[in-house]
């Protein structure tokens, strides 16, 4: 069986992903989206099992309880991670895989499931936790005469 190091770096520079390696068991990765351009993801090889966590979205500002319940709520409809909290209130996407089932085809449907749920989710988490700073962010732009371009996905929120 090849070591767990070898077949994560041959995934990566095989699809051409950026990633660091900052020690022989850590991988961060960054992989490129549409919606949220960018998920740091980390896989990091234990004795056992491989950890996967990716920085979705800080603290919401409002709402907390609602962001919470739709985080919950897509947990059941996941493959291989799911939505969780560090002490600040921040939001990840977090993950265990045995290293016995580590496979190129394996972290090709991990990465592919972070980056598809932190993609598909960005949006409707930061209607739901930042729904005030949107409409002060729109109206600030709107007053000084700049683009509102990357702000047209939340164009309902504004009265």
């Amino acid at each position: 069986m090849p070591e767990p190091t070898a077949i994560i770096e041959d995934f990566l520079e095989s699809h051409a992903l950026d990633f660091e390696q900052p020690n022989e068991n850590t991988f961060m990765v960054t992989l490129p989206g549409e919606t949220k351009l960018q998920t740091h993801c980390a896989l990091v090889i234990g004795d056992h099992s491989l950890s996967i966590n990716a920085f979705v979205i800080r603290r919401p500002d409002e709402n907390t309880a609602a962001v919470h319940d739709w985080l919950l709520r897509k947990n059941a409809q996941m493959y291989s991670v799911a939505f969780a909290i560090n002490e600040l209130g921040d939001i990840y996407l977090v993950g265990r895989l045995p290293l016995v089932a580590l496979s190129e085809q394996e972290i090709d449907r991990i990465l592919g499931a972070v980056l598809q749920y932190s993609d598909t989710s960005f949006n409707p988490l930061l209607e739901l936790g930042f729904s005030s700073a949107i409409r002060r962010e729109w109206a600030w732009r709107v007053s000084r005469g700049e683009s509102l371009a990357n702000l047209q996905a939340f164009k309902h929120l504004i009265d």
